[in-house]
């Protein structure tokens, strides 16, 4: 399936200049959705994840339906001060700015295999900030997947040393 067919590019935003890439056709084509989960879930079982790993928002819209479809958990990775209890924090940047991210304490086990989940690697600080906190649990970063690469943004550089999954990408 030519997965392009159902993105939608707004010019513009979120600032002058962003070529935004709107994933809400291909999530709203239940085919177009279903297939792209699907290509995903044949890449997790092959790199044997114990569980899924996604941070906020549009990480969650890929991981828990993997997440479900391979009877295993998801964590989400959330903004400061979204997580009711003790966490770890990881200061990061991205494409319009900073951030911090956080995770349960106990959301990953030592050992575990972990596939990270999001809809869209740009820059790579969002992923990036996720490894640290996933390894700084003792989980194994089995691989990343995404439903897009924006390969000008060169966010790769930052994950050359871990295995990545991608269905589009744009140069």
């Amino acid at each position: 399936m030519d997965y392009k067919e159902h993105i939608k590019i707004v010019e513009n935003w979120p600032k002058e200049g962003i070529q935004f890439k709107d994933i809400t056709p291909l999530m709203n084509n239940g085919q177009a959705y279903k297939s792209a989960v699907n290509d995903i879930i044949d890449y997790a079982k092959k790199r044997k994840a114990d569980i899924i790993v996604g941070p906020e928002a549009r990480g969650f819209i890929i991981g828990c339906p993997v997440a479900y479809a391979l009877e295993t958990g998801f964590v989400p990775v959330r903004k400061e001060g979204k997580l009711p209890r003790d966490v770890i924090k990881v200061d990061y940047g991205l494409e319009y700015g900073d951030n911090i991210l956080t995770i349960h304490k106990d959301a990953v086990k030592p050992g575990q295999r972990v596939l990270i989940t999001d809809d869209l690697l740009a820059t790579g600080g969002t992923i990036e900030a996720t490894i640290k906190l996933v390894e700084e649990l003792g989980g194994i970063v089995a691989g990343c997947a995404f439903l897009i690469e924006l390969s000008y943004l060169n966010g790769m550089d930052k994950l050359k040393n871990y295995d990545v999954f991608t269905l589009m990408r744009y140069e």
